[in-house]
């Protein structure tokens, strides 16, 4: 947990501070009022509109609704979706690529200011990660989780600090990811930070894909960004018998590991910490890296925003120096760049063509989660059409 920022305000005629923490590096409030049970929702809208931040020191269980009455002045329907729509022609595709690039841009300029204005009521935790509040729940458990021991009293927005308990929430209970040879599911626990592998489909295309025959010969497999693990516990399920799977990010090797005891595959699996491949070659890479090539604005959002495509352009690139000759790379990528307008299929061709790559078969499918179905979503158009894929890639002889 960083601890080199302080956030100031004045309580009782007296001048006050602590440690101010944020996972998304928000700098620190620089206008900060205390408020309790008797403000109204209105009043509080206006001032996180006019930029001034709300240390909360009433009840707890009140900020919770409060922040909820934020959410509802947010989210009043808008004719922004249906502008967006007539601005799509028959066929479902955009009449420009420049239209799909600016209406993903209002979205992501939207998603912003709402993620400001909500990040504008705070709260304040002892260093022992309690929150003296009345009716305040004991988070302590998952704010350590998250941040680990802290020495100081700190401030941190409310809407971060749920979002810590609710990844708790996760990590305990953990989240099925495929069954066993009895029928009984298969969890991964996924942890603060590290993205959760909601978006089945993509699990399912690993779990189906026909294994190269190379593994028959040498069962060695990559997993590159490994995060909370699930791709390689699929194939260590699947037999391969030595998978080193990779990663960055502290939280997601911590993470991974964890899920790899759980299930005791740590004499299949091994976690090392690298930027994209280990040393050595491999009969199957797989890699499921981010989707949308633009500028992550949080922590979280590195796994969904990969910047210029780096990580995309950085695995296709390397393969030829650690896919076996007749091994068998599986890029798993979605095409809902293509309708955002930030990539087109035929410069995701030329990058595998110039990593002097061929493509042996691709396997898709239809995306299930509930965004699809939401016509009030400014990205529908794009949602609506998506197709996730799984990429079988090898070397050109």
């Amino acid at each position: 947990m960083m601890q080199d920022a302080s956030i100031h305000w004045e309580e009782g005629g007296q001048a006050c501070s602590a440690v101010w923490h944020s996972e998304n590096s928000i700098a620190t409030h620089k206008k900060v009022v205390t408020a309790d049970d008797t403000l109204t929702a209105d009043d509080a809208y206006h001032l996180a509109c006019a930029g001034t931040a709300i240390l909360w020191k009433g009840d707890f269980q009140n900020a919770r609704q409060l922040l909820q009455a934020l959410v509802r002045r947010i989210d009043r329907p808008s004719k922004k979706s249906k502008r967006a729509s007539k601005r799509v022609d028959k066929s479902g595709e955009l009449a420009t690529q420049k239209a799909a690039v600016d209406i993903f841009n209002q979205h992501r300029l939207i998603q912003s200011q709402r993620a400001r204005i909500l990040g504008m009521l705070l709260i304040q935790c002892n260093s022992d990660h309690t929150i003296p509040l009345r009716r305040a729940p004991d988070i302590s458990k998952a704010c350590l989780e998250a941040y680990g021991p802290v020495s100081q009293s700190y401030v941190v927005s409310l809407r971060e600090l749920l979002g810590i308990v609710s990844a708790h929430e996760w990590r305990k209970n953990g989240l099925p990811i495929l069954a066993d040879e009895n029928g009984e599911p298969i969890f991964v626990h996924p942890h603060y930070g590290v993205f959760s592998p909601v978006r089945g489909e993509y699990i399912e295309l690993v779990c189906s894909a026909p294994l190269p025959q190379a593994l028959d010969s040498e069962s060695t497999a990559f997993d590159i960004g490994v995060g909370t693990g699930v791709l390689s516990i699929i194939l260590a399920k699947r037999d391969v018998q030595h998978i080193v799977a990779t990663d960055q990010d502290d939280r997601a090797l911590t993470c991974a590991k964890e899920n790899i005891t759980l299930l005791n595959l740590g004499s299949q699996i091994e976690i090392v910490k690298a930027n994209l491949f280990p040393p050595g070659r491999a009969s199957l890479i797989v890699c499921n890296p981010p989707w949308v090539p633009a500028r992550p604005s949080s922590t979280l959002e590195h796994a969904v925003y990969d910047p210029e495509s780096q990580m995309l352009k950085g695995f296709l690139a390397g393969l030829k120096d650690h896919l076996s000759p007749k091994g068998e790379a599986w890029l798993i990528l979605s095409d809902l760049a293509e309708y955002l307008g930030l990539r087109t299929r035929q410069e995701l061709l030329s990058w595998i063509e110039d990593a002097g790559l061929v493509v042996l078969g691709r396997i898709d499918t239809k995306p299930k989660h509930p965004k699809i179905e939401d016509e009030a979503d400014l990205l529908h158009f794009a949602r609506a059409s998506e197709i996730t894929s799984l990429w079988r890639l090898q070397i050109n002889q």
